[in-house]
């Protein structure tokens, strides 16, 4: 293919804007143009369960680029516009206006959907965290609550239930899994990450099912399990996870299953590309299928997209990487850690807080992780995946 003399761009966050700007930096000249059904100029994510909600950080703090950044990029950004179809083949995206957008070449960027509990859509103080809008509306609400209610024992739950308990708010978080970060970590961590919340007051109900919500005058007053138990909240956060943003794709030629499927090279037809969260795609070096959910995939994946838009013919394989941090606990991990694996203490200490470890997976080492030990995790990374030796015993050097 050509270089296109148009690139549209479908999502205008940090994955569809590294794009633009990953374009921009390999000499593209052509026209680019962002589209996005958020108003907001590009914003950053992960500060939002954190910074944005505590109220450290005014909202523009969380802006990716300044206006003269913005402007430097020379492209057209038309926000608040909900794309609702695509034409694959003639790379044309209508909007929620009836505006019709084409570009030679185009990018679906468009993240992803939280999930929602049945008839939380009626009562006022139940909240979803996605976006900037939904945690400053959020926020809003914690500023005036006593107590909190997660539902959700994820990354995101987890989270917010950090910083809700460190604004003084009574905390209760309610989830299906047995341990927090159970699926992503395990169980050697989440019981670590159980310990950190319950020492910090936030009550845990794992291992309940949420039955439904209830409420008076319109706004909610409480949580119910499928036990019979009752937890009273002012305020509901609902983390239970998210789906691809693709519902607008239907019809537009595209296999979509979990999130876009794409090839090696994050093509998912002719000219048209999927990039960040709603990206399924082909990992030659694993030799499977992959989505991942994570800002440091959105910025790396949107380099090979771009280099690919421009001609290349780039597989991506990347090491998996993301973090979270809740109270005085970093946590970053590399790979594919999963409960299924045996786990290793490579470094450190779980008892003083600081320490790395290891995934062991079919005798080979699948993810590392660190707990307050950045550094170590990262250097430990070499270890993991498509490295076909089986794991040794780790010495530190």
């Amino acid at each position: 293919m050509s270089t296109p003399a148009s690139v549209l761009i479908v999502g205008a966050s940090a994955a569809g804007l590294s794009t633009a700007e990953a374009l921009r930096r390999h000499g593209y000249q052509g026209r680019l143009t962002l589209l996005d059904a958020e108003r907001h100029q590009p914003y950053d994510r992960p500060p939002l369960s954190k910074q944005i909600l505590a109220g450290a950080w005014e909202p523009s703090r969380a802006r990716l680029r300044a206006d003269a950044q913005l402007e430097a990029l020379r492209a057209e950004f038309v926000l608040g516009e909900p794309a609702v179809a695509l034409d694959a083949a003639a790379r044309a995206v209508t909007t929620a206006s009836g505006r019709v957008l084409r570009g030679d070449a185009a990018v679906i960027a468009t993240g992803m959907t939280p999930c929602r509990l049945p008839g939380q859509d009626g009562l006022a103080g139940v909240h979803v965290l996605r976006g900037l809008d939904d945690a400053l509306a959020l926020r809003e609400d914690l500023t005036a609550a006593e107590r909190l209610v997660v539902v959700g024992e994820g990354v995101l739950g987890a989270e917010t239930a950090a910083t809700a308990r460190t604004m003084g708010l009574d905390v209760t978080l309610a989830g299906m899994g047995h341990t927090l970060l159970g699926d992503q970590l395990g169980d050697v961590v989440g019981t670590m990450l159980i310990r950190t919340h319950t020492e910090r007051g936030v009550r845990l109900r794992l291992g309940s099912v949420v039955e439904g919500l209830t409420g008076a005058g319109g706004r909610v007053t409480g949580v119910r399990l499928a036990t019979g138990e009752l937890l009273p909240a002012d305020a509901v956060v609902v983390a239970i996870g998210s789906r691809p943003a693709t519902g607008w794709l239907a019809d537009s030629g595209l296999t979509v299953t979990d999130g876009v499927d794409c090839d090696s090279r994050c093509r998912a037809a002719e000219g048209v590309y999927a990039v960040g969260d709603v990206a399924s795609w082909e990992h030659e070096g694993l030799g499977r299928r992959l989505r991942l959910e994570n800002r440091t995939n959105a910025t790396e994946q949107a380099q090979v997209v771009a280099a690919n838009i421009l001609g290349a013919d780039r597989p991506y394989t990347p090491i998996p990487y993301f973090w979270t941090d809740q109270y005085d606990v970093k946590i970053q991990a590399h790979g594919l850690p999963s409960a299924a694996a045996e786990v290793d203490i490579a470094e450190g200490d779980p008892a003083q807080h600081r320490f790395t470890a290891r995934y062991i997976e079919g005798g080979q080492v699948t993810g590392v992780l660190g707990w307050n030990m950045a550094k170590q995790a990262r250097l430990l990374r070499q270890q993991v995946l498509g490295r076909r030796q089986p794991a040794q015993p780790f010495a530190p050097a």
